[in-house]
């Protein structure tokens, strides 16, 4: 199979080119450089021979997308629109990465994949607005939403808290935020079986499975140091002022991989500790 990934120098991008081409897979990474998917003309002659496109180019700076939307809606919107029109008409498919954001964020159960939508924030709109643009223009799309991702290219959450721990000796974390941390290894994975399994298209997630707080994964992160996780100390998110406030809950549902007979995304736990080592850098420590 002929993959090109755009995003390819990101903390994903990289991760899914790795493990296409362990896979024995014909990948083209495209980064920022080498591709910029505003340019409608650039897409069309890039997209070209490629059997799937994985768009893992993004807008992601949240609270900057609330001073400029319509930075983030070029590359989140616009963006995504050029290489769905370029994927169909060249008959291949389009893997478009979204994200948890395009959920209100007020559940007490996890998203499904049909729950209503109803992004609060900025770059919850301009993604949603992604996925309406690559399902519309590109039928041919799988809609893979992430959530809380980390991976060993960072920066990422577990790297900042290392980072802190080493630093301050100890760090306070929030208790109030519900989700799902996610290695971009397992992400990869998710949407190489997806392809090539020929599985519906559509929205799928692909987060890990289970739930934690920042306060959870942080303390899983200073275990993982060697560290007594009570160094972690609880705390809210008022106690952060942030211009975009984050979901307060941001679990998604994995019942259509049952359902297409695939087998779902593992625990967050199970992921962590096998991830930890790379992402920590701990192996070069050893």
């Amino acid at each position: 199979m002929r993959w090109l990934v755009t995003g390819a120098e990101g903390m994903l991008g990289a991760d899914l080119v790795a493990l296409l081409t362990q896979r024995g897979h014909r990948v083209t990474g495209a980064g920022r450089g080498e591709l910029d998917i505003t340019d409608e003309a650039a897409c069309l002659r890039a997209t070209r021979g490629h059997d799937v496109v994985a768009n893992c180019a993004a807008y992601t700076a949240v609270d900057a997308a609330e001073d400029d939307e319509p930075a983030a809606y070029a590359v989140n919107a616009v963006g995504v629109a050029n290489l769905a029109k370029s994927v169909a008409a060249h008959g291949g498919s389009l893997v478009q990465v979204s994200t948890d954001y395009v959920f209100p964020g007020t559940a007490s159960s996890p998203y499904a994949v049909d729950a209503p939508v109803g992004p609060t924030l900025a770059y919850g709109r301009t993604k949603l607005a992604g996925e309406w643009a690559a399902l519309a223009l590109c039928p041919r799309t799988w809609v893979i939403r992430v959530a809380w991702l980390y991976g060993e290219r960072g920066p990422c959450f577990p790297q900042t808290i290392a980072r802190l721990l080493r630093e301050r000796g100890s760090v306070s974390v929030v208790t109030d935020e519900v989700g799902q941390p996610t290695w971009t290894v397992d992400v990869a994975d998710a949407i190489e079986r997806l392809a090539t399994a020929e599985a519906p298209y559509g929205a799928w997630h692909a987060t890990n499975g289970g739930s934690a707080t920042w306060f959870d994964l942080a303390r899983a992160v200073a275990h993982s140091l060697g560290l007594d996780p009570a160094v972690v100390q609880p705390t809210t998110a008022a106690a952060f002022a942030r211009k975009a406030a984050r979901p307060a809950y941001s679990v998604l549902a994995h019942e259509r991989w049952v359902e297409a007979g695939l087998s779902a995304p593992r625990s967050w736990s199970a992921a962590w500790a096998q991830a930890a080592p790379s992402v920590l850098s701990l192996d070069a420590r050893s």
